[in-house]
């Protein structure tokens, strides 16, 4: 009896004595802007996501001219798949009040033939929902949440991908040669879930092309961005929760022949191909001309004349739309103009809003960076003229001597020992 107690006692002292093993937390990763927390079992795995995921939400502000706000934090759980899971979605979402705010949960089962797409449209998804939802922390616990349409998802990714775009434009061409393309109205009642394959990539092309069309409206991007953001409130009819950001929308029979204008320009479009620095020149000092005043024919002012027309009533519509301009312009001009175009965009917005502070300073620091612009194009187009022009029409051969003897020297030294000759003559046989 003694030797148990003994025992007991001896058991108790190492159980006081040891630590008490606790598991630490799980692996996890922070994105650069903080917003994106990402868990996984392998930091390159988490790394990529954490980037991916901070491309793809720079890629939606871009678009539509946004600073990075972020309120709610989205956590991302990444991980292989589960032997004893086999059915376990690639995908699922999370979005509840968990009584200390909203609660934004990603759950990615990442697998061996994933494509970057598919990750990156589950990202934008729940950042687009986080955009939605940003300013109703106090959400109902339990309360269902409206999720982004498809139409904004399948038409927002293929911004980020050029190649995206020129699929979806080769799509577009068959059906609006033969004229199948549906009305706007009907369109935006689609669902993608109930579309087979081949009606499914149709709707993503049609989706590219209803994107472009809102952004190519005046203000097309604060338009945007204020739908997102009151995308929330829901409403069953979805072409009047377009018209009521975008007014051009609101007339029906209107909206529908330039719904149909846009999908044939687009259509017949040629693939992109770069001004060069001379046309683009030309191509800016045209746009750079705005037409002011509700007479016919209008008064015609170069931007660097804005304190002529400023205070006419046409001006605020004119310069939204001449910044527009400036904006599709960008996509087709020399790259070494787009950071100057940017800049004369950003001017025609303040000018919009009234705003006259600084402006003048601002243009004429842009007309001086042209002349230097339009001087260092020149530059280069006479050295690529002096370069075709004295360049030897065949080759020269002077280092013909060099080349053979490096040729000569890369060969390997070959041994004329018994055992290597008879190694040759075997490898010799069993190559024949």
């Amino acid at each position: 009896m003694i030797s148990v107690c003994r025992t007991n006692l001896a058991v108790l002292c190492v159980l006081a004595c040891a630590r008490t093993v606790v598991p630490g937390p799980p692996e996890h990763s922070v994105s650069t802007s903080r917003q994106f927390l990402v868990y996984g079992p392998e930091i390159r795995l988490r790394g990529a996501i954490c980037d991916l995921a901070e491309r793809t939400k720079g890629d939606v502000l871009r678009l539509i001219d946004q600073r990075d706000d972020w309120i709610t934090p989205i956590v991302i759980h990444a991980r292989h798949p589960r032997a004893n899971l086999p059915e376990e979605p690639r995908a699922a979402l999370n979005f509840a009040q968990t009584g200390f705010g909203l609660k934004l949960q990603l759950d990615l089962t990442v697998v061996s033939d994933a494509r970057q797409p598919e990750v990156r449209r589950e990202l934008l998804r729940v950042i687009l929902l986080e955009m939605m939802y940003r300013r109703q922390t106090d959400l109902p616990v339990g309360a269902a949440y409206i999720p982004p349409p498809d139409w904004l998802l399948d038409g927002i990714a293929p911004w980020q991908s050029d190649f995206d775009r020129e699929k979806l434009l080769d799509i577009l061409r068959l059906p609006v040669a033969a004229r199948g393309f549906p009305p706007l109205e009907a369109f935006l009642r689609r669902r993608s879930d109930q579309l087979d394959v081949l009606s499914r990539s149709l709707q993503s092309a049609y989706s590219y092309a209803l994107v472009e069309f809102l952004l190519h409206r005046p203000g097309g991007k604060h338009c945007l961005a204020r739908f997102i953001a009151n995308l929330s409130a829901g409403s069953n009819d979805a072409m009047a929760g377009l018209g009521k950001y975008f007014p051009e929308l609101s007339n029906s029979n209107d909206v529908e022949k330039k719904w149909r204008l846009h999908l044939e320009q687009l259509a017949s479009g040629q693939p992109l191909q770069l001004l060069s620095a001379p046309e683009t020149e030309q191509k800016l000092d045209e746009l750079l001309f705005v037409k002011i005043g509700d007479a016919d024919p209008k008064r015609k002012y170069h931007l660097d004349e804005f304190q002529r027309f400023i205070r006419d009533p046409s001006s605020k519509s004119v310069l939204t739309q001449f910044s527009a301009d400036l904006e599709a312009f960008a996509t087709r001009a020399n790259p070494i103009y787009c950071p100057l175009i940017y800049e004369y965009e950003k001017a025609a917005k303040r000018l919009a809003r009234g705003k006259t502070n600084g402006i003048a300073e601002r243009l004429a620091g842009l007309i001086a960076a042209r002349k230097g612009i339009a001087a260092q194009a020149r530059k280069i187009d006479d050295y690529m003229n002096w370069f075709e022009a004295t360049k030897p029409k065949g080759l020269s051969r002077a280092f013909s001597d060099y080349l053979r003897a490096a040729e000569v020297t890369s060969q390997p030294e070959k041994r004329r020992d018994p055992i290597s000759v008879y190694l040759d003559v075997l490898e010799t046989q069993f190559q024949n």
